[in-house]
């Protein structure tokens, strides 16, 4: 099998790396790396299992910080999709979770400033993610459900820079081409116990597509508290106000051919267009309980006003509307304890903790006429998720070298669909479905050396159907008959950092998934714009990753990645097809990822990156491919200082080879419209002027 001759080469690499001559280590080279998202503080290279960092300077110093792509692009095993499509959301999945889902992410739990920004129902949005005043994100590729719940392909979590010492004020303006413009405006400080940042962004954008601008603005702010010296409090607050974005959908092979420029017919005769309003507050209390004790409490509040016109009309004979609209409110309470000592004489540190969160959604459905004005109610239902889970994590040291970790969580997911319109065939559309799922984890962590660090995983995980997969093709309202998909995961890795002359990480992982109750989407006639899901079988995804960043020279640096994915079907029966055999569609089986990053002593900056995405299908029956494509891009600019201010002047190119590729590929999608256009060839500028208050 392929996974075979992938293992063999990796466990070949890891052996050849743990028996090489270890290198003497040069203080001073590289600081060590602290992440959070595995609930602790742990040295990077002594996190048992697959995890990546994306530092400050990577991320605010990417492209044009439209969305997060740009930073988790260096990422392996992270395939992202719909840049260029913002009324659908950027698409996110790893090691090929999540790319079933029609909009938004799914089977990844993201994370923002300790506080979760995923649904009960396994719904997520980045949105609200201020690109330009984020610190890290880190990425935990791989089932995280023994920490997190419903969490199979992994964690992004995301974090805001804390103010400087010296109080700054900073504004960054830019613009380019197909009338891109985006403002942010910065401060932060620190005045005396009290740590505070602020940030504002504005974006406009007519898009590259007819009927795909985006006007958006984003209010991030964060205040830290420093009780004492063992203590203190973090609040958060997070308001995204867009007032409307096109939707230009999708095309068909034809219409592509034709004019990549051009909207999807129905989503302008039916203004296809979204907007939403979404605050969001959070606070995180941390308390040191002497020397070996550490509690954290969080708790949050979220509301969304939310509304969707589709490119159809819909109707009420099968509570389709094409217009969408919900009210919804977001809250959770979680508690975790911390001991960290010895057991029997070793090292030994025990996590415990408790998350519940609740979800109400109020949500209609209009017909959608034509010049997207509103017709008849067609659907009208109250949808109620909580879900309440209990966690352990026990790390114990048996001996210098070696460390083993055991976790387990139980989670309940409760679903509760109430129907209102009480207009349909059956007379009444409500429905329940209720969930209990326990995950575990058992993983080895080998220090073999300074600079290497061989770990080794089994977990389980699942990832239940969210509200809107709930949704019944036949005759509308509830579907029953889904259940949540199972996960069990195998995976052994490698990482480290070589300080000789030539600094250098690496990351290795090699994995091996099996999936029970796949959730597939797919579209009936009927139903046109809109997808269903059913539960599908079984399927394999099997592959490795690798990442290598090292400082070729004191003034240039080299980022590389790359994942290989293996994922099928292994059993896949409906009423009238059977795709046994077939690869899962939207997952490419390569990418690969290279970045040169230039800084000269005098202030001079470039940096240029390309991303290579092999084909993948379209579609289960594997009868539709696209086509590779690879995306490089270019940024210069300079870090100065005129009087008291610091300022920075850039200009960058976006696909720097004018490659026509598909930026959205729609999955299993009706009508052979599954192609979303990527933009062409072009130019952006800026400046970011800077004052300190000293």
């Amino acid at each position: 099998m392929i996974i075979n001759r992938s293992l063999h080469t990796v466990c070949l690499t890891l052996a050849l790396l743990g028996l090489a001559p270890a290198a003497v280590a040069q203080p001073g080279v590289e600081e060590e790396v602290i992440v959070s998202s595995p609930r602790v503080d742990t040295t990077l290279d002594r996190v048992a299992g697959a995890i990546s960092v994306v530092s400050e300077d990577e991320i605010q110093l990417g492209q044009q910080q439209l969305t997060l792509d740009e930073s988790l692009a260096r990422v392996p095993g992270v395939f992202m999709q719909n840049r260029h499509n913002f009324s659908q959301a950027l698409r996110i999945s790893i090691r090929g979770f999540g790319s079933r889902s029609p909009f938004g992410i799914r089977g990844i739990k993201l994370i923002i400033d300790g506080v979760p920004a995923t649904l009960p129902d396994g719904q997520g949005n980045v949105d609200e993610i201020d690109l330009g005043s984020a610190q890290r994100i880190e990425v935990i590729r791989g089932p995280a459900a023994s920490l997190y719940g419903s969490a199979a392909a992994g964690v992004i979590s995301v974090y805001t820079e804390d103010g400087l010492d010296d109080p700054f004020a900073q504004a960054r303006v830019s613009g380019g081409r197909y009338g891109y413009e985006q403002l942010q405006l910065k401060t932060g400080g620190q005045a005396g116990q009290l740590n505070y940042l602020g940030s504002f962004s504005l974006l406009d954008n007519d898009g590259y597509r007819d009927n795909a601008y985006v006007e958006r603005r984003v209010l991030n702010g964060k205040l830290r508290y420093d009780i004492n010296d063992s203590s203190d409090l973090t609040a958060t607050v997070n308001l995204l106000d867009v007032p409307k974005m096109g939707d230009p959908g999708a095309l068909n092979a034809g219409e592509l051919a034709t004019n990549r420029h051009a909207a999807n017919p129905g989503s302008l005769t039916f203004d296809g267009s979204e907007g939403r309003e979404q605050e969001r507050i959070g606070f995180v209390y941390r308390n040191e309980l002497g020397a070996n004790h550490e509690f954290t409490l969080r708790n949050y509040y979220s509301w969304l006003d939310f509304e969707n016109k589709l490119a159809f009309t819909g109707g009420v004979a099968n509570s389709n509307g094409g217009q969408v609209e919900f009210d919804r409110s977001f809250a959770g309470i979680g508690g975790q304890y911390t001991y960290t000592g010895e057991l029997r004489g070793r090292s030994n540190r025990l996590i415990v903790g408790m998350d519940v969160d609740r979800q109400n959604d109020d949500r209609r459905r209009y017909e959608n006429l034509a010049g997207g004005i509103q017709g008849l109610l067609t659907f009208d239902q109250t949808e109620k998720v909580s879900s309440v889970g209990v966690f352990a994590q026990n790390e114990f040291a048996l001996s210098e070298a070696v460390e083993l970790i055991v976790g387990a969580r139980y989670d309940q997911i409760d679903f509760d669909i109430s129907d209102r319109f009480l207009l349909n065939n059956s007379g009444d559309d409500s429905g329940s479905s209720d969930f209990s799922e326990a995950s575990h984890r058992l993983g080895l962590l080998w220090t073999a050396s300074e600079q290497a660090n061989f770990y080794a995983n089994y977990s389980t995980a699942f990832e239940t159907p969210t509200t809107t997969e709930f949704a019944n093709p036949d005759g509308g309202g509830f579907n029953p008959n889904l259940t949540s998909q199972t996960v069990e995961s195998v995976e052994i890795g490698v990482k480290g950092r070589l300080t000789t002359e030539t600094p250098l990480r690496y990351d290795f992982a090699a994995f091996h998934i099996i999936v029970d109750d796949e959730l597939v989407p797919f579209e009936v006639d009927g139903f046109t714009g809109r997808t269903f899901f059913q539960n599908a079988g079984e399927s394999t995804r099997e592959g490795f990753e690798a990442a290598l960043s090292a400082q070729l020279l004191p003034t240039l640096n080299l980022s590389f990645a790359y994942s290989y994915i293996d994922a099928k079907f292994d059993r896949f029966e409906t009423a009238t097809d059977s795709f046994a055999g077939s690869e899962i569609p939207g997952v490419p089986e390569d990418q690969i990822y290279f970045e040169l990053n230039y800084r000269h002593a005098r202030g001079w900056y470039g940096v240029l990156d390309a991303l290579y995405v092999s084909d993948f299908y379209a579609e289960n029956a594997n009868l539709v491919r696209t086509d590779s494509y690879t995306v490089s891009n270019l940024r210069l600019g300079y870090d100065g200082r005129v009087g008291d201010f610091d300022v920075s002047p850039f200009i960058g190119i976006f696909n720097l080879l004018d490659e026509e590729y598909n930026s959205n590929v729609r999955i299993n999608a009706g009508f052979g419209r599954y192609y979303e256009p990527a933009p062409d060839r072009s130019a952006y500028a800026g400046v970011t002027l800077r004052y300190a208050f000293r």
